[in-house]
């Protein structure tokens, strides 16, 4: 059988049979269209070891006396002796390729197992696996792991993940790739504020520029594992899998079980090149929300800038106050609207009332129809928080049945069932029981059948620990069946927008994001936790679907006080809001505060359709990131949007020149500050100097290889400021 051949955008993806099986014998750098007999890819066989060429394959078995972890695991039951089946000798049935995408079947009739393989390779260059195992047998299987696993090449020595808590999500961590197996693993039941949204191989010292990067990420909203699996030969490999609870799936006779998707990229230029993958495919999407027409791209719906009222006034909900509110916003030109938590029934506080979504009477006489008037009549989309999932025992329908809350005991709780410990004084409605399932489906549909409202803001504020059904681990059937809820509810009403948001940052990954249009990167509105949250967020997931808002003053998770400026620039590179009382902005800040939601809706387009890049540069006081556009540059448009950011003093008493990515080599630019400049009042607050570069006061022209390679001699700005730069096709 003739080798598999998938290429894109400089990415090579070769599956050889001459094993067998499907062994993947390159993933990485382009080969162009000809091959050569792969037969001169044979290794060794060493001394020790087993008598036979041992393959690097699609779904690594131990039948082929692979050494690391096995693709698939499981076993069956027959005539009362359990274990049967436990190890498969998959081989290939057929394979074929059409365009970039190919399925591969490979079968072991006398385990009475099927695996069928579906990879597509993208025309960026992103790849996307899954595999359908099928019990072929008479009798029950149970399945404990189907993993998704490529090979990297020798060169990959160092490998990056991510990390983080509530508030802090999404943190880099690297260490040497070692013999042995690095497993990151979520038991959230949901992502998780610690889940890694990217796990990267890469040559020594990769960067954001430069170095080899091979890197995955798992679509999927439930448990999981992610892994780097380095055997005694030298051979790595880099993969993800669902992690499924004791006996969480059995597959009857004739039953199937499809894995969550894996998205792998591979890039010879740094971490830039694995986002410029992801970007193109999201981008790439029909159902992906999509900038202004003047960017270029089809015409659609620009992401407007939001007012959350959270921040602003928590629980206390008063109409008069939320009026004002509407109207300080339709003032600075706000374009959406949220209503936070605190709207229905019961809810005063978080500890009661989750479950009841009926809007309250006594706070609400005349329903929200009196708010959302106020806000639409201004010329603003109206949104709402819910959190469908979760229920609080001082409810009605908790109180009413009982039996919907999910435990670990098969004894329902209304009959004195054992729950999980509380997490934020609320517990988890069964969305696998039918009947839960379709009362909160009834009663979200009916809040959008009967008012104007055009967003959701779902959250999903605690872990899905000791999760069951019927006393069996459901973690499984829970993500599907939120899966299917989110799915119904927008396609019953396919005009209202779905931000995902859980505890903040809890709940980030495509599983999620192929259901809704944004994401909410962090409850922290800190901007100094916000430029790294930001940064690894934005490795994979565009801009245009992370909500980034400017917090008040002090923040109220850190303590931390911002200027105006360094909240607002961090806000720009995402989809810009406010969480923040905005009433008592007055004054110079809030003509400053106007001028930068202007700026947003200025460059949106080019902000939410761009390459995004990252300058390498030195320590790591200093930040220099933004977004440049990919269409042909055009004399007199803007050609990228960057941000200067300071963290923290540095020990050098200047910066030095620092370059500037992204732009056409041969093409001549202007660099100019855009915000703080001479004529502004935090003009001498952001920066630190007798004397600032020349280049400042009239801005500096120069061809995009001298931008990059040279670079310009930046400003010293004080610790948590940053400079907003413009560049200008010339």
């Amino acid at each position: 059988m003739d080798p598999l051949h998938l290429r894109s955008a400089g990415t090579s993806l070769v599956i050889s049979f001459d094993s067998g099986e499907a062994e993947v014998v390159h993933w990485g750098a382009d080969l162009g269209a000809d091959l050569p007999d792969l037969a001169i890819l044979t290794s060794p066989v060493p001394h020790s070891a087993i008598d036979a060429r041992v393959p690097a394959a699609l779904l690594p078995q131990a039948s082929s006396s692979w050494r690391g972890r096995a693709a698939l695991r499981g076993s069956r039951t027959a005539d009362g002796v359990s274990g049967l089946d436990f190890s498969a000798r998959l081989r290939v049935v057929t394979a074929g390729a059409d365009g970039g995408s190919a399925v591969i079947v490979q079968s072991d009739p006398d385990a009475g197992l099927t695996v069928e393989s579906t990879l597509t390779l993208h025309d960026a260059g992103l790849l996307e696996m899954r595999h359908t195992v099928t019990n072929d047998g008479t009798t029950p299987y149970r399945l404990d792991e189907l993993a998704t696993v490529l090979p990297v090449a020798p060169d990959a020595v160092e490998l990056l993940d991510l990390t983080g808590r509530w508030c802090r999500e999404r943190h880099p961590q690297r260490r040497a790739i070692q013999q042995g197996t690095w497993v990151r693993t979520g038991r959230h039941g949901r992502t998780g504020h610690d889940s890694s949204l990217l796990f990267a191989a890469g040559t020594t010292g990769f960067g954001n520029r430069h170095g080899k990067v091979w890197a995955t990420h798992l679509a999927w909203s439930g448990n999981h594992e992610q892994f780097a699996d380095t055997i005694g030969d030298g051979r790595t490999m880099i993969g993800g899998s669902e992690l499924l609870g004791p006996a969480e799936v059995i597959l009857e006779p004739g039953g199937s079980y499809t894995t969550p998707a894996l998205f792998a990229a591979y890039s010879d230029h740094g971490l830039d090149g694995i986002t410029e993958a992801f970007y193109s495919w999201f981008r790439s999407r029909p159902h992906h929300v999509l900038p202004a027409a003047s960017t270029g791209l089809p015409a659609g719906k620009p992401r407007p800038v939001v007012l959350n009222t959270w921040e602003a006034v928590y629980f206390d909900h008063n109409l008069d106050t939320l009026i004002e509110l509407a109207e300080s916003a339709a003032d600075l030109g706000v374009e959406r609207f949220v209503l936070d938590d605190g709207w229905f029934r019961g809810r005063r506080d978080d500890h009661a009332g989750l479950g009841d979504w009926y809007v309250d009477e006594t706070l609400w006489p005349k329903g929200l129809t009196p708010l959302i008037e106020a806000v639409t009549s201004r010329g603003m989309e109206f949104g709402l928080w819910v959190e469908p999932e979760m229920v609080n025992l001082d409810s009605d329908i908790a109180r009413a049945h009982p039996d919907w809350i999910v435990g670990p005991s098969a004894v329902q709780h209304k009959d004195g069932g054992r729950l999980p410990l509380e997490w934020r004084n609320q517990h988890i409605i069964d969305l696998v029981n039918p009947e839960a399932w379709k009362y909160i489906y009834s009663r979200i549909d009916a809040l959008l059948s009967e008012n104007n409202i055009s967003y959701l803001k779902w959250d999903q504020n605690r872990d899905l620990l000791e999760h069951g059904h019927a006393g069996r681990s459901s973690v499984h059937e829970q993500t599907l069946a939120a899966y299917r809820l989110f799915d119904a509810l927008r396609k019953a009403h396919p005009g209202v927008e779905i931000e995902s948001c859980s505890s903040g940052g809890a709940r980030v990954d495509l599983g999620i994001l192929e259901r809704t249009d944004r994401i909410w990167g962090s409850d922290c509105n800190d901007a100094l936790e916000r430029q790294t949250i930001q940064r690894w967020t934005g490795a994979v997931v565009p801009p245009e679907l992370v909500g980034s808002h400017i917090g008040p003053t002090t923040s109220h998770t850190t303590a931390r006080t911002h200027d105006l400026s360094f909240r607002a620039v961090t806000a720009l590179f995402g989809h810009f809001g406010m969480e923040w009382d905005i009433r008592g902005v007055q004054g110079k800040d809030r003509e400053e505060l106007k001028r930068f939601i202007a700026l947003f809706k200025e460059h949106r387009g080019l902000l939410h359709s761009g390459r995004r890049v990252h300058a390498d540069v030195a320590g790591d006081a200093l930040l220099l990131h933004g977004v440049v556009t990919d269409a042909p540059a055009v004399s007199g448009t803007t050609a990228g949007l960057f941000a200067l950011v300071s963290t923290r003093t540095s020990a050098a008493e200047e910066p030095g020149r620092i370059g500037i990515p992204g732009l056409e080599a041969g093409r001549t630019y202007r660099v100019e500050a855009v915000f703080p400049t001479p004529e502004d009042a935090d003009y001498g607050h952001t920066y630190t100097q007798v004397q600032p570069p020349a280049w400042l006061a009239d801005g500096a022209v120069a061809n995009g290889r001298f931008l990059a390679e040279v670079g310009l001699p930046m400003p010293n700005l004080n610790p948590e400021h940053a400079l907003l730069l413009k560049v200008t096709a010339l």
